[in-house]
């Protein structure tokens, strides 16, 4: 077997590997509309120990523990808002993956929307700059400095500016 041979088999086996430590629920629920809500409920909670991982998602042992007490609440004929509840008052609204829009979490809805306006006003100055020729040119190739920048430069280096200037004199 070829070396391509070989890497795609391992990158094959690697991507299999991935897929399997996906969690797989044993326990069944009694209907198949139980099932779904389930499905729904683990798939919009937040694992508090993973933090970036749903609780259909993580193999984490307090993940496990509250798959179980969500089929649990289930079974006794809860309905979703009160098992979110449920969850929100011991965990907090962190358990949930879309929090709701309160005076805490003002900041998670609205700062995506103002990171968004400072890019694009910064997108119109940077093209409104290069269209009315006051930003940075670099089409300028004649290399010369200009009186003000010869007097700045002059400031910053000092007696050192003539051996620069002067291409007959030598460093010493």
């Amino acid at each position: 077997m070829s070396w391509l041979g070989q890497f795609l088999l391992a990158f094959g086996l690697l991507c299999l590997s991935v897929v399997a430590q996906a969690v797989v629920e044993t326990e069944k629920l009694s209907s198949p509309e139980l099932e779904e809500r389930y499905r729904v409920l683990i798939e919009e909670m937040r694992c508090p120990k993973c933090q970036n991982q749903n609780l259909a998602d993580s193999d984490a042992s307090i993940s496990a523990d509250l798959r179980r007490e969500i089929r649990r609440l289930l079974e006794e004929g809860f309905t979703d808002k009160e098992i979110t509840d449920y969850m929100v008052a011991r965990y907090g609204d962190f358990v949930l993956y879309r929090p709701p829009v309160q005076r805490n979490t003002l900041a998670l809805w609205l700062a995506p929307g103002i990171f968004a306006l400072v890019g694009l006003l910064a997108l119109i100055v940077i093209v409104v700059r290069s269209r009315s020729g006051t930003g940075a040119s670099q089409d300028d190739d004649s290399g010369e400095l200009t009186a003000e920048e010869r007097r700045r430069l002059k400031k910053l280096l000092g007696d050192d500016l003539d051996d620069l200037t002067d291409p007959g004199k030598k460093s010493k």
